[in-house]
């Protein structure tokens, strides 16, 4: 990252780079609305938050073209807050929280799309659901009976190392899950994973949608 750039130049020059069909989140959490409407103003659409009363905060505030996707884990008990603007939900990892998600759509007569996230990790710290897990999901009846949400891809995070085979290979596991799960649920097209230290690689792996902070504003301030 080149510190010496501002933020629309950064956001530039990755964008520079990206192929056409790989779609770019701007990862935006701990960052002040005036870093985000620099973002907005240099033509940036997508932000992603990790904390759902931030991300509300910020939709107040920013302008109504922009779409808000939810990066973090979710609290089923927060899901109202996001429930009337979120655009899409990455970190969907059971069926008590598809269950609330669509409850919430329902009241504010929406249908709200979701990725199911897929644990690649060998890290403890990383949420998600096993391959069959998310296979069964998709396949029950209790899942057929949810109208307001949908089910458009998955989405992974990599574990936190230096060993690139073994990246790879975590992201290989998800694009095969994807592929596995396309069959049952016909609607998904995304392959949510890469972020500022991998995203090449996840697009050499077939990422169609990558998670980008640090690389467009600078490190975070978690003070």
């Amino acid at each position: 990252m080149n510190f010496k750039m501002n933020i629309k130049q950064r956001l530039q020059q990755l964008k520079s780079v990206l192929p056409k069909h790989v779609t770019l989140v701007a990862v935006s959490k701990t960052k002040p609305v005036d870093d985000l409407m620099e973002a907005y103003h240099a033509g940036q659409r997508i932000f992603g938050e990790n904390k759902i009363q931030e991300m509300a905060e910020k939709y107040q505030q920013m302008p109504k073209d922009i779409q808000w996707h939810m990066i973090g884990h979710v609290q089923t008990n927060k899901v109202k807050y996001m429930a009337p603007f979120v655009d899409l939900i990455h970190g969907v990892d059971r069926l008590k929280l598809l269950n609330e998600i669509n409850k919430q759509a329902q009241k504010h007569s929406r249908c709200i799309d979701c990725l199911l996230q897929i644990k690649i990790a060998e890290e403890d710290s990383k949420f998600g659901m096993t391959t069959n897990d998310a296979e069964n999901l998709l396949k029950s009846s209790a899942f057929k009976d949810l109208k307001n949400i949908k089910i458009v891809g998955v989405m992974g995070m990599a574990s936190f190392t230096n060993d690139t085979d073994q990246i790879r290979t975590e992201f290989n596991t998800l694009k095969s899950t994807f592929d596995l799960l396309k069959n049952t649920e016909q609607q998904m097209h995304i392959v949510s994973m890469g972020m500022s230290g991998d995203y090449p690689l996840a697009i050499d792996c077939g990422s169609t949608m990558i998670r980008v902070g640090s690389h467009i504003f600078g490190a975070r301030n978690y003070s």
